[in-house]
């Protein structure tokens, strides 16, 4: 099933892989381009183009990476031996107002880039997620975060501000849906080519 831009199209038919994807990372500029090749994963990125043969890929990091035009938006970094990297995002800029996803293109491209990968009998660092660093940052702004809210709760409940107090409970609830699911899908790990981190994937 091809993706939704023009340019981006894979093979399509029962079973078939995908070796094509594009993406618009912005309204300006053209579409970036990749194709799975025998040579390796091929890429034409703002007017540069090039082939990264899968045994020079150093590593591959999936992560959940949502904006507020689009929370269903994922990312895949790809390094290359000796310096370089590559990403590929799951969602295309279509107007100035909408970013739409690309779900099942980027989804069936990952998991062919994969299995070539562990064909080549690719050694590379399948990493999932932010790095621990950013992560404990996270989880420590998070837990201030949540210590400070329970003070302003038990305020409001003390005061008998009940409008404030539900409030409180309605933005709290809000923040740990949107906050909380990014830090949840993004826990630091390590996979294999055979089995990918749904949660890093749409």
């Amino acid at each position: 099933m091809p993706t939704s831009l023009p340019n981006a199209v894979g093979i399509t038919g029962e079973g078939a892989p995908e070796t094509r994807y594009a993406y618009k990372a912005s309204l300006i500029g053209s579409a970036h381009q990749f194709e799975l090749t025998d040579a390796g994963l091929s890429w034409r990125i703002a007017g540069r183009a090039g082939v990264c043969a899968y045994s020079d890929i150093a590593a591959i990091r999936l992560s959940y990476r949502p904006v507020s035009m689009q929370s269903r938006r994922f990312r895949a970094d790809i390094d290359k031996e000796g310096g370089g990297r590559i990403a590929i995002l799951s969602t295309t800029w279509q107007t100035a107002a909408l970013m739409a996803p690309q779900d099942h293109g980027y989804r069936a491209f990952m998991v062919e880039l994969h299995r070539r990968l562990k064909d080549a009998g690719s050694k590379a660092a399948l990493i999932g997620g932010i790095g621990p660093k950013t992560y404990a940052a996270a989880l420590a702004l998070l837990t201030m975060l949540a210590v400070a809210m329970a003070g302003l709760l038990l305020r409001a409940l003390f005061i008998g501000e009940f409008v404030g107090a539900l409030f409180l409970v309605g933005f709290a609830a809000l923040f740990t849906w949107q906050i909380g699911g990014f830090v949840k899908r993004n826990r630091p790990r390590s996979f294999s080519f055979d089995d990918l981190p749904d949660e890093l994937l749409p």
